[in-house]
């Protein structure tokens, strides 16, 4: 690892990238080998921006969700194979699994019914009655293909840990894992820790973004594309993700709130560095049950039961890097920039959050370059 490059690297980005406040975190074989934070919490200058500080990271959340399905199914004698319908009677896609559903094949990313996210119930009703936005084909190995469900995703997962256990899927990540790994990261942020919330910023486009298919897709009138980052109403704008009841309303798919050294350590505990989670379930975090050309990103993605990988080409070599240089590495990034995996081959862990957003539904170059200088010798 090249502390001397990340620290480079952290500091260009504030220098030329015009980032505000930002944590880097970077942890190896159970310890933590840099941490770095700089910046300020609002434009205004008023709040130094310090290792404590906590951001929310939006779909970063999905990977700590998906670590709390998978520990609440081992523990209830279910894994991935089994069908969603063991406990959701009312699940509209009858032959779908646990895997399918976390991998993004089920075809459930947008929804037809109109629903707040402000109303869980109203969202899983909505859910219940909805048809397979593309065609399956679950029987013979899924060449329905997969396509990222960005928002309704969380709410299907919450459902599902609240009918297994009787709490929330925040409830149960903080009971679970956050507290018995100490980590200061919340999907549902009590009101003791709103003080030590960053200010999030929007990005502006450009003219790469605007050319892009997904941005063009998404900038489409009722595209599949725009109707899945619609699903349900609500929380559209990064002016609503800084408001209290957004911290507090605990988004499994994108309410995350917390400092990068917890989400980092976390993913030491998914990678098994850190001596947490059963091997099973590690495995579950691993594997990859979807991959090729993403419906709804519109770009090669592939998946675990709820973490994303790098895709591979056809000689089993990574077609990109945003999760470092190992096949076995996985995490998940959020909207505006924020990236976070680990990498069970080489022990090594990573979190980077900032809270002047990017345009960007994938990972660019403030945290894909740091990722290439742990690399570095």
């Amino acid at each position: 690892m090249n502390v001397a490059e990340l620290e480079r690297v952290f500091e260009k980005n504030f220098a030329e990238r015009g980032e505000l406040g930002a944590s880097v975190s970077v942890w190896k074989r159970g310890e933590k080998v840099l941490s770095l934070h700089r910046g300020w919490c609002e434009r205004e200058q008023e709040r130094a921006w310090t290792a404590e500080t906590l951001v929310p990271f939006y779909s970063c959340t999905k990977g700590l969700a998906a670590a709390t399905m998978l520990m609440v199914l081992e523990e209830h004698g279910l894994n991935p194979d089994d069908k969603v319908r063991a406990v959701w009677d009312q699940f509209p896609i009858e032959q779908g699994n646990f895997a399918q559903l976390m991998s993004h094949r089920l075809g459930l990313a947008a929804l037809d019914t109109a629903a707040t996210t402000w109303d869980h119930d109203k969202v899983i009703a909505a859910v219940a009655k909805q048809q397979a936005n593309w065609p399956l084909y679950l029987d013979d190995g899924g060449s329905g293909g997969h396509g990222y469900h960005p928002r309704v995703m969380g709410f299907i997962l919450d459902e599902l840990v609240r009918r297994i256990t009787g709490n929330t899927l925040g409830q149960i990540w903080r009971e679970k894992i956050a507290e018995p790994l100490g980590l200061e990261a919340w999907i549902g942020l009590p009101e003791s820790e709103f003080h030590r919330v960053a200010s999030l910023y929007p990005g502006k486009q450009s003219q790469a973004d605007v050319g892009s298919a997904f941005y063009k897709e998404l900038a489409t009138a009722d595209s599949l594309v725009k109707r899945a980052f619609a699903s349900p109403r609500g929380m559209q704008s990064v002016r609503e993700m800084n408001e209290p009841r957004a911290w507090q309303a605990g988004f499994p798919a994108m309410g995350g709130v917390g400092t990068a050294t917890a989400v980092a350590k976390f993913y030491q505990a998914a990678c098994g560095a850190i001596d947490f989670f059963s091997p099973q379930v590690r495995e579950w975090m691993e594997c990859t049950r979807s991959s090729g050309d993403d419906k709804i990103l519109c770009t090669p993605t592939a998946f675990s039961c709820g973490f994303q990988l790098d895709p591979l080409d056809s000689f089993g070599r990574k077609t990109r890097h945003h999760y470092g240089l190992s096949r076995r590495a996985f995490g998940h990034p959020g909207a505006g920039g924020s990236l976070a995996f680990g990498d069970p081959e080489n022990g090594l862990s990573f979190c980077y959050v900032m809270n002047q957003m990017e345009l960007c539904s994938l990972p660019k170059d403030k945290s894909l370059d740091l990722v290439k200088a742990i690399y570095l010798s």
